[in-house]
């Protein structure tokens, strides 16, 4: 005997764990979108509402593009270890992400050198912005519900083919 206990009859193997790495792609692609988004709002809101305002701006762009990557970070480590902690790890940042800007929000000035008002309103619409992005990027990516085949051998094959005629000459 192998020391091994026999499994009850009707139990099933565990599923093989995938090795492919979590594509966090999309956060390039996030970060881009904030930036071009700020690099437009900031200045405009700066001309049209004042300089406080477009600070405001910005900093919630900051807050904003920090979650997410946050997130998509704290995620994927916790996908490495098992996906059944990914949901926990995704809840557990959340929570963590909306005391913190609680209390941002909480200890800013009320008549200060910052908007709070532009501050939150940035904050909600670049979550949404970053929303569009996960899920255009959830849409249009290639998704393997199997592990997906084995790319092809850059080698040559070490057997020749008999189907191939082969040329000397």
């Amino acid at each position: 005997m192998t020391g091994a206990r026999p499994r009850p009859a009707g139990s099933t193997a565990p599923a093989a764990r995938s090795t492919a790495p979590w594509d966090l792609s999309f956060l390039r692609v996030g970060t881009l979108a904030a930036a071009a988004v700020t690099a437009v709002a900031a200045p405009v809101t700066g001309l049209l509402a004042g300089w406080p305002d477009a600070l405001g701006v910005l900093l919630g762009a900051v807050i904003v593009t920090a979650f997410f990557c946050l997130s998509g970070l704290v995620v994927a480590w916790a996908g490495r270890i098992d996906d059944t902690f990914t949901l926990p790890a995704a809840l557990g940042t959340f929570a963590v992400k909306a005391l913190v800007l609680f209390a941002l929000l909480n200890r800013l000035p009320e008549d200060g050198w910052l908007d709070r008002l532009t501050l939150a309103w940035s904050v909600v619409v670049g979550a949404l912005l970053w929303s569009v992005v996960q899920l255009r990027w959830v849409w249009t990516r290639q998704l393997y519900y199997v592990p997906p085949p084995a790319p092809p051998s850059s080698q040559a094959p070490s057997t020749p083919d008999r189907e191939m005629p082969t040329t000397h000459g």
